[in-house]
């Protein structure tokens, strides 16, 4: 038996970050990370865009808008410290019609209750800023940045291992089980026990949190996004950030470009149902997790009440043409000729019975255990504040 004050399930950026933070808070305190692939960041962290997100979409006061712009401000420093890449270069959110008008106003609105430096600006300043992009007016936000969060992660699995814990690989956990004061997670390396436990596993979060016990009230329903990436003799097309104005009545931001900070520019991503929690092409299946999604009221609500932009996603999905043509809204110059295929994402979405997408971060706390159920984007933005807010909640179990 490997014995340890706390066990953190999952090695991407949230895990690592909370384990982290926990080596500070309580130096001296032994910790293990429990990853279940060979390396870290492997999933949701290693196959995102890599933005640094400002806070201009978040309800004023949830944990969205909380964490992020806190952990923005973290994210920054620590990338200093570490030597890090990032970038501060700012985005465009832009209208391309009149009736898009009210909702980039929203938005604005939202920038300014969360205190986000945001300007309102029209189609002049718009093309200074983005030559080739169309619209009638936009909202440029000078704070979005982006970012190497593999990079990120390596840092923070250095300072881990400086502070004396343990980073176990391969060690998928598949039993809890609560013996005297302890947690005892199996694994193919072994047992491991710990006075606590955080479940920050990300697309298998709702699983880890049944095998300790709890019944959450929504599930884990993955959704795929697929990206094409701008052929090298396009890319002066797109200088920094583009995004459209989100349609209010679809829970997606809808397809964007995005620079990479290691170079390059990313367009997309779509939102399709993948047939396995970690369904990163339209072959890989898995049964189990299909049947899961599929048998779920909660993924049937979610589709009758959108499955008109749900059949464009899927459109989006199976004809390049089509991509192109979403993204050629933004920037008409844009020929399909212009992208060649990026590796796709998968977003860990807890969805509702009711079929409604979990809007905010959600933990929820068990017998000495606290588990993220929800942390789609901007967690790895807000990482480093989500990581001491768990701190926070687990330490009264570790006294």
């Amino acid at each position: 038996m490997q014995r340890a004050e706390l066990l953190v399930v999952g090695g991407g950026i949230v895990g690592l970050a909370t384990a982290w933070r926990f080596g500070q808070r309580f130096p001296g305190r032994k910790l293990r990370l429990l990853e279940k692939e060979p390396g870290l960041a492997a999933h949701q962290t290693g196959r995102n865009s890599g933005v640094i997100h400002s806070g201009i979409y978040y309800k004023p006061g949830s944990q969205k808008a909380l964490l992020c712009l806190s952990g923005k401000r973290q994210l920054e420093q620590f990338c200093r410290d570490e030597g890090v890449r990032f970038e501060t270069c700012g985005k465009v959110v832009v209208a391309l019609t009149q009736a898009e008008l009210p909702a980039l106003e929203r938005i604005a609105g939202r920038a300014r209750d969360n205190g986000v430096a945001a300007e309102r600006i029209g189609p002049e300043r718009l093309r200074e800023l983005e030559p080739h992009a169309a619209g009638i007016a936009a909202l440029h936000v000078p704070g979005t940045g982006i970012v190497d969060y593999p990079g990120v992660c390596a840092r923070l699995a250095a300072r881990i291992r400086e502070q004396g814990n343990e980073i176990e690989l391969d060690a998928r956990v598949f039993h809890l089980e609560r013996r005297g004061d302890g947690i005892v997670a199996s694994t193919p390396r072994g047992e491991f026990e710990g006075r606590a436990l955080v479940n920050c596993a990300g697309l298998h979060a709702d699983r880890i949190a049944r095998l300790d016990g709890l019944d959450p009230r929504a599930r884990i329903v993955p959704f795929r996004g697929e990206y094409w990436e701008l052929r090298p003799q396009a890319q002066k097309l797109c200088r920094n950030l583009i995004y459209p104005v989100p349609d209010p009545s679809f829970p997606f931001l809808g397809v964007h470009f995005t620079r990479l900070v290691a170079g390059g520019v990313e367009c997309g991503p779509n939102a399709v149902l993948a047939f396995a929690r970690e369904g990163y092409t339209r072959s890989t299946v898995d049964w189990p997790d299909l049947s899961d999604a599929l048998s779920y009221p909660g993924f049937w609500r979610l589709a009758q009440r959108h499955w008109r932009a749900g059949m464009g996603e899927m459109q989006r999905s199976f004809s390049k043409s089509a991509f192109t043509r979403a993204l050629q809204r933004l920037m008409p110059e844009l020929v399909e000729d212009d992208l060649h295929p990026a590796p796709a994402g998968v977003r860990a979405q807890a969805l509702t019975p009711e079929g409604t997408l979990v809007d905010d971060f959600w933990f929820e706390q068990g017998e000495r255990t606290v588990h993220v159920l929800n942390a789609p984007s901007p967690a790895a933005t807000a990482s480093l504040a989500i990581g001491s807010a768990i701190v926070e909640r687990i330490q009264e179990a570790l006294r």
